[in-house]
């Protein structure tokens, strides 16, 4: 016998009835796109397209475009890549800094693979009791690396970048969405442009994976506020292979899907079948790894002995709070100027995490914000790259950007552009440079 809900329209639920003062007004009347008896020429699609995310996609551009610029000028500038190895933040050439560190990782991958091991550092009594290795570092982005250069003809270098950059327009445009979704478009918009300068957004143009885990999660949210299941759970899945902290978003579509499935809104298949997807890329990586190293715990045995970081339940981020502020640098991997930053962000995100809660966004984007939050502060890892790690927690932005909607757009531009500027600085040389990222 048919059941209820195969009764219910293939369209996509939309928000509450209910419309406060910041829905509605900047939304586009009429029916939604894809929606009613025929669908529009394709040219007609194109400008609508292009109407609709052609702004998000020039702010964000313009914005990340004019930091970029001034942080390969302040590198240029000091000149000091020139005597550092080019595995440690050095290079020939300007550009060449943004391969480095993690960078230099990925693209070994990509080029030879993997070679799971835990090798003892001769002599090692310290932190450091193991020889770094690839496998701390998920396959997803140097697979795309891979990918992209025989396609393209690119070396690593070129691919990655180009990787890194599409994959940053990809997930502006998941930001504006969610924005979208829960407020209206406008604020969509500011947190676009909130997103490219944000501390820490040097690593989203730079060889490295931020910018594509950030993609996937912002359009797997967007999937779980939509209730489309199997693309909520595709996309964490593949979240899963690029980054350990896929383990809040697989949080979140755990809460969503259970909530779906407790309301009986969209019936049984669906939501459960993106339940038991969502942690497979995740639980898999790590099988593997664990298998090749002869144990099943290598991959964090390698993070805890090779780099020296584990969640500590947050010990190491209160010690650098009660060294910081006063000066002190009497704590592990100790970035002064790069740690200062680190400081403000973390402060900027405890402000904004009730701000966000206040707005009452569906639970399951709750629950992603703080997981992220909450791994992100309770690891032992380099204080300075936690605000490259906090690129993911973008709901944050919500109600920055909801406040911004309220000004004028020429004064959210010009207080984003000095924002874009600065960000070459906080986001860029203090990152590479002054840090380790």
């Amino acid at each position: 016998m048919t059941s209820v809900t195969t009764a219910v329209p293939a369209r996509e639920p939309g928000p509450e009835p209910e419309r406060g003062p910041e829905r509605g007004p900047d939304r586009e009347p009429g029916r939604e796109p894809g929606h009613g008896p025929g669908r529009a020429p394709l040219p007609h699609r194109l400008r609508r397209a292009a109407r609709r995310y052609g702004p998000v996609l020039a702010v964000y551009g313009g914005l990340k475009l004019a930091g970029f610029a001034v942080f390969m000028w302040l590198l240029d500038s000091a000149g000091d890549f020139r005597d550092r190895h080019p595995r440690f933040g050095g290079g020939a050439h300007v550009w060449d800094v943004l391969a480095t560190w993690d960078g230099w990782w990925y693209q070994q991958i990509a080029a030879h693979g993997y070679h799971p091991a835990l090798e003892p550092v001769p002599g090692a009594t310290g932190l450091i009791t193991l020889e770094g290795n690839s496998a701390a570092f998920f396959p997803l982005y140097p697979a795309a690396m891979r990918l992209t250069s025989e396609v393209t003809g690119l070396g690593l270098y070129g691919a990655g970048m180009l990787v890194s950059v599409l994959a940053s327009f990809a997930a502006v445009l998941g930001i504006h969405a969610v924005t979208t979704r829960l407020v209206d478009r406008r604020a969509g918009l500011a947190a676009a442009g909130l997103w490219a300068v944000w501390p820490g957004s040097g690593v989203e143009w730079a060889v490295y994976s931020d910018s594509l885990y950030v993609a996937l999660a912002a359009w797997a949210c967007h999937a779980m506020l939509t209730r489309r299941w199997l693309t909520a759970g595709l996309l964490t899945y593949t979240a899963g292979l690029n980054r350990p902290t896929a383990v809040a978003l697989i949080a979140g579509l755990a809460v969503a899907a259970l909530l779906a499935l407790y309301r009986r809104q969209d019936g049984v298949a669906r939501p459960l079948t993106a339940l038991l997807v969502a942690p497979l890329g995740l639980l898999g990586y790590l099988a593997w790894v664990g298998h090749e190293m002869g144990d099943w715990g290598g991959y964090f045995a390698l993070q805890r002995g090779a780099w020296a970081h584990t969640f500590d339940y947050g010990r190491h981020t209160v010690d650098v709070f009660a060294n910081v502020p006063v000066g002190h640098t009497d704590y592990l991997s100790a970035w002064p100027f790069a740690d200062l930053i680190g400081v403000g962000v973390v402060l900027l995100a405890v402000l904004l995490l009730p701000l966000l809660i206040r707005r009452r966004p569906p639970a399951a984007l709750v629950v992603y914000t703080v997981v992220t939050l909450v791994l992100v502060l309770g690891s032992q890892q380099i204080f300075a790259n936690v605000s490259r790690y906090l690129l993911p927690a973008f709901p944050l932005f919500v109600p920055l950007a909801a406040a911004l909607r309220r000004l004028s757009l020429p004064l959210q531009l010009t207080l984003l552009g000095l924002a874009a500027l600065a960000s070459g600085s906080y986001a860029g040389y203090a990152l590479f440079e002054l840090g380790v990222p």
